[in-house]
């Protein structure tokens, strides 16, 4: 798993600047009326915080020279725009806010579209912990800016430069002094911020890092138990969680830096401004109301430059966040639907075809799977494949479910190939039983229902009885209501099995693909299923993959496979006739009595 993590981790592109957030557009574009409802909103608060200031100067000013009345305007004024101010920050934070939640929603609705619909060899190169932790993780980061940082950085920003041309306004020989800091300020946010924006990437690395080793170990929680690896599981994620924390101080020292660089910088010139302002004011160059003025513009572009540090790594940390999410978004499949797909004739017949497939997983590269296959199965022939671990059986199903393409050969369906139909397609034809059952964290009636989402309770109920499901379902506390758990925790695996095999039952396809079907079943339950499947058999084409012989003997043909290639094929008696690697098996495994 490490070295996967570690292949994955190289292959992402270096950090881009804050500009990455561009991509962000077009989940904003949809919802542009809240986004402009934030805009007014913004521009509205940013524009009344200037003006205070000059209210302040006629408060100050107007001590001594203006009537009581007049100064009571002046209060009446000041409490109007700061009950202003307060009715758009409240606008505002409401229109971003569920601005946010809206885009975050929409890109993760996106990201899961994406990634439940890519083939197993994507994921093969993917941990599913790390996939899940740019889903949660990073979506996150992503919304605190578009809910917080963002507006916040337009509406300093705004500050900034209006506080500027008031202070101009104000007096333009304090803002000469003021504007000579500025590239003291500036040039800690551009050198240490190219730094901080490296360690942000770094660290949402290891954060993901650390998620998908978590999934892992505790998916394989029973495993971990059984061989006691329970204290080197803690170690290993101790070690990788280590690691994410170190790298975390890493990147909260360098923004505590920035950040205490850069307010005392825009503090100190700030004291010294009013110093050389106070000394203008006992020569009467300027009014206190005025020096008040100045203070308050100056104060307020000095908090919006330092406010402005901080959010810019914030909006560098997104920048690294929204790259991930894209490249996610853009990711590659090797398996992916023509522009202009070929519809599958119907009602399908069920006919199958490999031609000289040759065949090697992405991960595995020189290690080939299937070497010239080529294998034809009429419609309603019931074909058994045996062979040694590691033959290539359930390659044989993988590529006709077209979660691979051949790297040479074609495979047809009905005479028409798999790579010119649509996979929505032609997957509507076929029904699986896996090796490793899926059970989804839902009711029993509705993990069988999965395999036909409109099917009735009553044609769920029947799938069930037909693979001898129906007993254990109805001995459950709420009966086919009750709810499975995660993984089916509360099922044995053969109960697993049965769910899988009514699921495939209730899909009623017109091939019925098997692969070790029956493998974690007892032999009542055994039996009860086969005579099931043998009636399903009848009017399908079926495709079974069985270690047990026995389960195979009634099938129409089996073809026998070993290292890709068949190497035999033909009827139980045929095969065992031939003395070849077939009888071989067949005799070790009936002379075991299985």
């Amino acid at each position: 798993m490490a070295r996967n993590t570690t292949r994955a981790k190289e292959e992402r592109p270096g950090s881009k600047k804050v500009g990455a957030l561009r991509a962000l557009i077009p989940f904003i574009r949809p919802h542009s009326g809240w986004a402009v409802a934030a805009i007014v909103a913004l521009v509205a608060t940013a524009m009344t915080s200037l003006v205070l200031p000059l209210a302040v100067r006629r408060v100050v000013d107007g001590f001594q020279t203006s009537s009581e009345a007049l100064l009571d305007k002046y209060f009446l004024a000041a409490m109007g725009l700061a009950a202003l101010l307060a009715l758009g920050t409240a606008l505002r934070y409401y229109c971003v806010t569920r601005l946010g939640e809206r885009v975050v929603a929409d890109i993760r609705e996106a990201l899961f579209a994406r990634m439940i619909g890519m083939s197993p060899a994507f994921f093969e190169r993917h941990l599913t912990g790390e996939i899940l932790s740019r889903i949660t993780t990073d979506t996150t980061v992503v919304l605190s800016v578009i809910g917080t940082s963002a507006s916040w950085f337009v509406r300093n920003a705004l500050l900034c430069i209006g506080g500027l041309i008031m202070m101009l306004l104000t007096s333009p020989k304090l803002t000469g002094l003021v504007l000579l800091i500025v590239p003291v300020v500036l040039l800690p946010i551009l050198g240490l911020g190219r730094r901080l924006r490296s360690l942000s990437r770094d660290n949402q690395d290891w954060i993901a890092r650390s998620s998908g080793r978590a999934s892992e170990l505790l998916g394989a929680a029973t495993t971990v138990q059984a061989f006691t690896n329970e204290n080197r599981s803690r170690s290993q994620f101790a070690e990788i969680t280590e690691e994410s924390f170190q790298s975390a101080k890493r990147r909260i020292g360098m923004r505590a830096l920035l950040t205490m660089i850069v307010i005392f910088l825009v503090f100190a010139g700030i004291v010294g401004v009013l110093w050389i302002g106070a000394r203008d004011v006992r020569a009467d160059m300027m009014t206190i109301g005025e020096l008040v003025q100045f203070v308050i513009y100056a104060a307020i572009m000095a908090g919006s430059v330092a406010a402005l540090s901080e959010i810019w790594g914030e909006l560098q940390r997104a920048a690294g966040a929204t790259e991930r999410l894209v490249e996610l978004l853009n990711a590659s499949d090797s398996v992916q639907d023509i522009p202009s797909p070929v519809a599958l004739p119907s009602p399908a017949k069920g006919e199958i075809t490999f031609s000289d497939v040759h065949f090697h997983y992405p991960t595995r590269p020189n290690q080939a799977a299937l070497e010239g296959l080529n294998l034809q199965v009429s419609p309603g022939e019931t074909v058994a494949l045996v062979g040694p671990s590691g033959s290539g059986k359930s390659t044989v199903l993988q590529l006709l479910m077209r979660f691979y393409d051949p790297c040479s050969g074609r495979i047809t369906l009905d005479g028409t190939k798999l790579s010119d139909m649509a996979r929505q397609d032609f997957r509507q034809s076929l029904a699986l039983v896996p090796q490793e059952p899926a059970i989804f964290a839902d009711t029993a009636m509705e993990n069988i229902r999965f395999g036909r989402p409109a099917a009735s309770d009553a044609e769920v109920i029947e799938a069930a009885r037909a693979a001898d499901a129906h007993g254990f379902i109805e001995a459950l506390p709420d009966s086919y209501n009750t709810w499975l758990g995660e993984r089916g925790v509360m099922l044995s695996g053969g109960q697993k099995q049965r769910i899988a095999i009514a699921r495939a039952i209730l899909r009623d396809a017109p091939i019925l693909l098997l692969d070790e079907a029956t493998s974690a079943l007892d032999a009542a339950s055994e039996h009860a299923v086969q005579r099931a499947f043998e009636a399903l058999s009848e009017s399908r084409t079926t495709l079974v993959i069985a270690h047990r012989l026995a389960t195979v003997k009634k099938a129409d043909r089996i073809v026998v496979l070993e290292t890709g290639r068949i190497v035999a094929q033909g009827t139980h008696d045929e095969l065992v006739a031939q003395n070849g690697l077939y009888a071989r098996l067949a005799k070790l495994q009936f002379a075991e009595g299985t």
